[in-house]
């Protein structure tokens, strides 16, 4: 396989991904990121890399976002919503934060593959990104890429789809963003 053909697959696979994603799920999502004081966000591995992405995106937009974990990171509360990763929705970690911020009155948006995972019991909200997991679920769409890339990269596109759509929906100006980046470079 040459590299036009691998890239071809990855593209291929992400667009009909895309095609199969709720956007009434997606507005939700919007809905609670803007009515939310601090958005919060929690996964292990790849996924935390491309919800690190998606935070720092989103602050870009003037979102006051933090990532669990951080030395940085301010208290929840019952006016903040955590986004967790996790394809499976079966992750340890993730799992026991969902539970802490929800006994805390916190919102829970899940963003996954599994709607009958075990998050279910502490989601608000779920998003649901219907690629392989390491469950193999039936109606899970396959890949050709290797264990769950398919996944984080969608997730890291879906929070750029995100954040455009807030910019249109706001009407914010471009330039305008730059005070958000970062400026010690």
């Amino acid at each position: 396989m040459d590299f036009k053909e691998s890239y071809g697959i990855i593209l291929g696979e992400l667009s009909n991904l895309f095609e199969k994603i709720d956007e009434k799920q997606v507005d939700e999502l919007i809905e609670k990121i803007n009515k939310s004081e601090k958005v919060f966000f929690v996964g292990v591995g790849r996924v935390k890399l491309s919800l690190e992405a998606i935070a720092k995106r989103l602050s870009h937009l003037g979102v006051s976002c933090h990532v669990v974990g951080e030395i940085t990171e301010p208290a929840i509360s019952e006016n903040d919503l955590l986004i967790v990763g996790s394809g499976s929705g079966e992750s340890l970690y993730p799992l026991s934060i969902a539970k802490k911020a929800k006994e805390i009155g916190a919102m829970v948006c899940y963003i996954g593959s599994n709607p009958n995972s075990s998050m279910k019991e502490y989601t608000d909200i779920m998003l649901r990104i219907p690629t392989n997991t390491k469950l193999n679920l039936k109606d899970e769409l396959l890949s050709k890429q290797p264990m769950t890339s398919l996944f984080e990269q969608a997730l890291l596109i879906l929070g750029d789809s995100i954040a455009l759509k807030i910019v249109n929906d706001k009407n914010i100006d471009m330039v305008k963003l730059w005070q958000y980046h970062a400026n010690l470079e």
